[in-house]
């Protein structure tokens, strides 16, 4: 292949990587414009009505052994009226429009906190081999090699932590996010969580 050739090729890959982006984009700003209209009525959902809405605190710095290990009967603290309303407020929802769990971004730190309506629990697929084993867990081992060579300092590590009532998950707060993974666990925890979703129905 001549050198023209070879550049036509790299030029249109690089062309299609390009509106790839765009295409995502432009869809996740037509779903923040929604969201903004929607948040206030979301927050007034039957499934979110709970003291732990204004209590629960972010936990900083907590990480948990990378094998699949939830923390359990953990008390959230209170957090401030003022850090409330800075968060950001993402709906997570089904396909078919059903509200999963609220998800609270603040700086590099977000919370989940799933619909009680949905009774998600730890022992529901594909929770821990999923979401835990796959994402949070490559994501520790990824920071603690970065870690290893210097080039992440040790209290940017990548942190999970699983608060549970029994085998119910009560919440999710998570540590040392930067943008691409915001998106990716935001992805990932709608996915598994609509899958854990579609499991508990069929079982009836």
């Amino acid at each position: 292949m001549s050198e023209d050739a070879e550049r036509v090729v790299r030029l249109v890959e690089f062309k299609k990587k390009l509106e790839k982006r765009i295409g995502e984009l432009d869809a996740e700003l037509k779903e923040q414009q929604a969201l903004l209209e929607t948040v206030n009525s979301l927050l007034l959902e039957k499934g979110f009505r709970r003291a732990e809405i204004s209590k629960v605190a972010l936990v900083e710095n907590h990480v948990v052994p990378p094998q699949g290990e939830v923390v359990g009967e953990t008390e959230p603290s209170p957090i401030s009226t003022a850090v409330a309303e800075t968060e950001n407020v993402i709906p997570l929802k089904s396909v078919g429009g059903e509200i999963l769990a609220i998800l609270y971004v603040q700086g590099d730190s977000l919370r989940v906190l799933p619909s009680e309506d949905r009774s998600f629990t730890v022992n529901t697929p594909p929770f821990t081999q999923f979401l835990v084993e796959r994402v949070f867990v490559k994501m520790q081992e990824r920071d603690c090699e970065l870690i290893r060579t210097r080039q992440l300092p040790s209290d940017r590590m990548f942190s999970y932590n699983i608060v549970r009532e029994g085998d119910m998950i009560r919440e999710i707060v998570i540590s040392n996010v930067d943008a691409d993974r915001l998106r990716e666990l935001k992805s990932s925890i709608r996915w598994t969580l609509e899958k854990m979703y579609e499991k508990m129905q069929s079982q009836g």
